[in-house]
């Protein structure tokens, strides 16, 4: 596709693209298409003049190369699965609130009075009979003032001042469901599942991994425990249970058997099935996202929570102070003026809004939060719990040597290890997979069921032979294995400085595999900042040896730490904190760490790690940088600062409105503007950017 150069600065492009018509399904593809570009970090289109605005931090030539092959029509771009727009969304409303101010503005000019006193009679009627609704089932809310205060103005003849409450009512109902949805839409879209390979049954009746994009209606897929549930689909062979409290908010784990639905998104917390596929990527996914955002108010926070109940308490007091300033005034237009303001508006839109936008914010930093009041737990944390493998060290650990034994070849332990190891993602599973690549490798799948013990290790069958791999603990002590007899000194000697992965057949070592795990560059500065942030004690949880968490421990300047622990005794760790009258962050990446993940008070998964993990956690961050860690509790700390100054900004200023229309300073006209336009100011100001 052609495009123009229109201006350019270091590292910032605008770009125009040669194209008329430019549609919203496009402009949000290019937008998809260029941000998954590593080194764009970010890009603005505009689809109205056909205008893209790029940052980048590569090479110039390199972008110039990028848009010389842009083309809509390409595979890449055509196949994005585009749904929720918040694009669409924004031109929506933006049509909406033009042809409202245009038809109030029209209506002035060119309508007779007795049309325009009609018209104000016909448009009272809803405001009115919402009223009456709430009146009905007990409710003295704001929707009752404004009723009250339209009424009231028509009754004294006043069609001006009803004409006008019901325009800037009717602009603030725009506007409100507008910053809404877009606050939702824009969160949705960054709650994406991450799903990228799936295990397909071919037509050999193989297993075969495959891109969850090329998986069709009609295709089956093989799910096992830990993993997450890629698409909509009907259990045909084998059963599960599934957490799908994600989709239906239950906490009990549901059986699913042959002919059971299961959908996007939920996880299999233990068993084995074939589904087959009944929607395809994308589809029905970000309604059911947008459904679980509406629909968690358990999700809000305290100071949320505690706002919006003020604001309807305040309502019968709106009310009392408009029938005693007309008691002692015998004035109207003063007593109209309490009216005109109320503090529901402001301390219902805002905090909300303020919430979204601090949760989209943080998605910006590759954190998924899960719900408001996991950023206020998140504030007030001061103990944080970290596992090791695949946490503090390095999100991908390396095989640095195999020792085998009986006289077993390397690269057939190897190819059998991977073999078991791909069917359940970890660090470590994950660092036998990829040296089997780096090797070249490739195996067939020979095993039958795979078994997963959490927190322990593997057993399969291979042929008629068991195979077993997994920690000291599970191979020696729960399977019973043994060293061959003349290999014991070989053992012995095994380096202590890497992480061991013990393989057995037939209940005999046939390898051990050393797994070399780096700690994560960044580490040590993030364990820094998150103390100059609120948090007094860090603590390290691991299943690793007591040996190799000391060198950890000792490297990071972590306060204590734990080795040869098991799921159960990191939960109880945290428990203990927590009656002790601390309120404690754990973060994990393992099936492991599931227990401490969903007893903590906040619960931070590594992006990379079990699906299980990600699904009970109550935040998802980036297993490529822990600093974002630091910048979810700087922004936790600013965002409920904001709520509180919020708070004390709208009781302020609407109360001050209040006074000023009582003693005649003001008309209530007037008092209506400056409470819509402070409403409006308020939220656009909850909108922006905390850090």
């Amino acid at each position: 596709m052609k495009c123009q150069i229109l201006h350019e600065t270091k590292n910032r492009m605008r770009v125009h693209f040669c194209k008329e018509n430019m549609t919203i399904e496009e402009a949000d593809k290019a937008d998809a298409y260029l941000k998954s570009i590593s080194g764009i970090d970010d890009v603005t289109v505009y689809e109205r003049t056909g205008d893209l605005i790029i940052y980048y931090s590569f090479d110039r030539s390199e972008l110039i190369e990028i848009l010389a092959h842009f083309n809509f029509e390409n595979d890449e771009v055509k196949n994005i699965e585009i749904v929720g727009t918040a694009r669409l969304v924004q031109r929506e409303y933006e049509e909406k609130l033009i042809m409202t101010i245009t038809l109030r503005y029209f209506r002035k000019i060119f309508y007779p009075l007795p049309l325009r006193i009609a018209l104000a009679y016909i448009k009272s009627i809803k405001y009115i009979l919402k009223a009456l609704k709430s009146l009905a089932k007990g409710q003295l809310n704001v929707s009752v003032l404004d009723a009250v205060a339209i009424t009231v103005s028509l009754i004294r003849g006043d069609f001006e001042t009803a004409s006008s409450v019901m325009f800037l009512l009717k602009i603030g109902e725009i506007l409100e469901e507008w910053t809404h949805k877009k606050s939702v839409s824009d969160l949705a879209n960054t709650m994406s599942l991450g799903i990228e390979k799936v295990w397909l049954k071919n037509k050999n009746d193989e297993e075969v991994l495959v891109s969850a994009n090329k998986v069709n209606v009609g295709d089956k897929i093989v799910l096992r425990t830990s993993n997450m549930i890629p698409l909509d689909g009907e259990v045909i062979d084998g059963g599960v249970t599934v957490n799908q409290s994600a989709i239906t908010g239950e906490s009990v784990a549901v059986n699913k058997t042959v002919g059971s639905r299961v959908y996007a998104g939920t996880v299999v917390e233990s068993g084995e099935c074939i589904i087959k596929v009944t929607q395809i990527n994308g589809q029905g996914k970000y309604d059911r996202i947008v459904k679980m955002i509406e629909d968690s108010e358990k999700l809000k926070s305290s100071l949320e929570s505690k706002a919006s109940d003020l604001a309807d308490r305040l309502v019968p007091f709106s009310l009392f102070g408009t029938i005693f300033t007309y008691a002692i005034t015998r004035n109207v237009t003063k007593a109209l003026s309490i009216l005109m303001v109320d503090y529901s508006c402001a301390l219902k839109l805002t905090m909300p809004v303020a919430v979204l936008s601090a949760i989209n914010e943080c998605s910006n930093y590759n954190a998924t939060v899960k719900g408001g009041k996991y950023l206020e737990a998140l504030s007030k944390a001061n103990v944080i719990v970290f596992d090791k493998t695949g946490t503090l060290t390095n999100a991908q650990p390396k095989v640095a040597d195999i020792i085998t034994f009986g006289n077993n070849d390397k690269a057939e332990m190897l190819r059998l290890a991977a073999c078991l190891e791909e069917h359940f993602p970890h660090s470590v599973a994950n660092a036998v997979v990829n040296e089997a690549k780096a090797r070249g490798l490739d195996h067939a799948e020979q095993h039958s069921k795979v078994e997963y013990i959490v927190a322990h290790g593997i057993s399969s069958l291979v042929g008629d032979e068991n195979v077993v791999i997994g920690s000291y603990h599970f191979v020696f002590e729960d399977e019973n294995c043994t060293v061959p007899q003349d290999e014991q000194d070989k053992f012995n000697t095994i380096p202590n400085e890497y992480s061991q992965l013990y393989m057995a057949i037939n209940r005999t070592l046939v390898a051990v595999i050393c797994i070399e795990d780096p700690i994560k560059d960044n580490v040590k500065q993030t364990l820094d900042d998150l103390r100059a942030n609120g948090i007094d004690k860090i603590v390290m949880m691991t299943g690793d040896s007591e040996r190799t968490a000391k060198a950890v421990a000792e490297k990071l300047g972590i306060d204590e730490y734990h080795a040869e622990v098991m799921p159960e005794d990191k939960a109880m760790f945290i428990e203990k904190m927590q009656t002790d009258g601390n309120s404690v962050i754990m973060v994990g990446d393992g099936i492991n760490d599931s227990p401490a993940l969903s007893k903590a008070d906040v619960g931070i998964a590594i992006s990379s790690g079990a699906a299980i993990a990600r699904e009970i956690a109550d935040i998802t961050v980036s297993s490529d940088d822990l600093n974002s860690l630091v910048t979810l509790k700087q922004i936790s700390n600013l965002l409920m600062a904001r709520i509180r100054s919020n708070y004390r900004f709208i009781i302020s200023f609407n109360t001050a409105l209040i006074v000023l229309g009582v003693v005649g300073i003001i008309p209530p006209t007037t008092s209506a503007f400056l409470h819509n336009a402070s409403t409006l100011a308020f939220t656009l100001k909850s909108m922006t950017k905390l850090m």
